[in-house]
């Protein structure tokens, strides 16, 4: 049972929610005065429970609206009828609950201002497929992901680590926030044709097949070219090249058109590259 809650959870996206703490977290080493790892620490908890959460609300929202009927790819609870839908949609809450109180403690420790962008990321992780419109099925996700998995998160870790602003944040927010997006990009590409026949139209869809994958690998590109100009911060951004074998064969099987399950794989990579991306950053900050 515990093991089907946690498959349920989504796993392989996590790397998501790790990435940008890692990477404001090593930011705040280089070139903050001071550093609260307490304050770190509790940034990643916040956007653990964002991430599970807003797995949790997609899963409840589009097992109820029937869209998650014979999918491959992640264990969908209610959708597979391994969980009820009120059950997986307490989850939900329960994940944004937590991630509320640790996100209020954290804005006690550090501003005010956290609360409502709080506030602001939980609405959006909840009306990405929950609301009556969501903006998921409209292909809005990846701007949604790339804002609060990218940008927010990881000048948000830097300012809650440091206490302070800068732009290079925003900087090494890019390649994180590129490859967040690409995980979803992955996803939404193995679940095309299905979303096409629900009318659910998510980027993939409203781009077609071909520009879907093209995309995707255009997110691996900036991803790559956006850590290297972290080396005007530290030279040793350029690591970030010895990673360039797993991305091309990533880009292989992309174009050579693997389809359905056989991109299921293709998204555990592109999350342990966001993750091996987003630690190399991290290492050649700190040197």
């Amino acid at each position: 049972m515990i093991s089907t809650w946690i498959a349920g959870a989504r796993p392989r996206t996590l790397p998501a929610a790790i990435s940008p703490v890692i990477v404001g977290s090593a930011l705040s080493f280089r070139i903050a005065d001071s550093v609260s790892y307490v304050n770190a620490l509790l940034a990643l908890l916040v956007s653990l429970s964002l991430q599970i959460g807003v797995n949790y609300a997609n899963d409840y929202s589009d097992g109820i609206k029937g869209v998650d009927e014979k999918r491959v790819g992640p264990v969908r609870l209610v959708g597979s009828g391994l969980a009820t839908a009120a059950a997986v949609k307490r989850a939900a809450f329960i994940s944004f609950g937590f991630a509320s109180i640790i996100g209020f403690i954290l804005a006690t420790r550090t501003s005010y201002i956290l609360i409502p962008v709080g506030a602001l990321a939980i609405i959006a992780a909840w009306t990405y497929t929950g609301s009556s419109k969501p903006y998921g099925y409209r292909g809005f996700g990846e701007i949604s992901v790339f804002l609060f998995f990218g940008i927010v998160a990881t000048v948000g870790t830097y300012f809650v680590a440091s206490s302070e602003l800068a732009w290079q944040a925003l900087l090494f927010s890019l390649p994180v926030g590129a490859l967040s997006c690409a995980i979803l990009a992955i996803n939404n590409l193995r679940d095309l044709p299905k979303d096409a026949l629900v009318n659910k139209r998510t980027l993939a869809v409203r781009m077609g097949d071909s520009r879907a994958r093209l995309f995707f690998l255009s997110l691996l590109l900036f991803a790559h070219l956006s850590s290297i100009a972290g080396a005007v911060v530290t030279p040793w951004a350029i690591a970030t090249l010895a990673l360039l074998p797993i991305t091309v064969q990533i880009t292989r099987s992309i174009r050579a058109g693997s389809q359905g399950v056989d991109l299921i794989p293709l998204l555990g990579k592109t999350g342990r590259l966001q993750l091996m991306l987003s630690t190399t950053l991290a290492i050649a900050l700190v040197i």
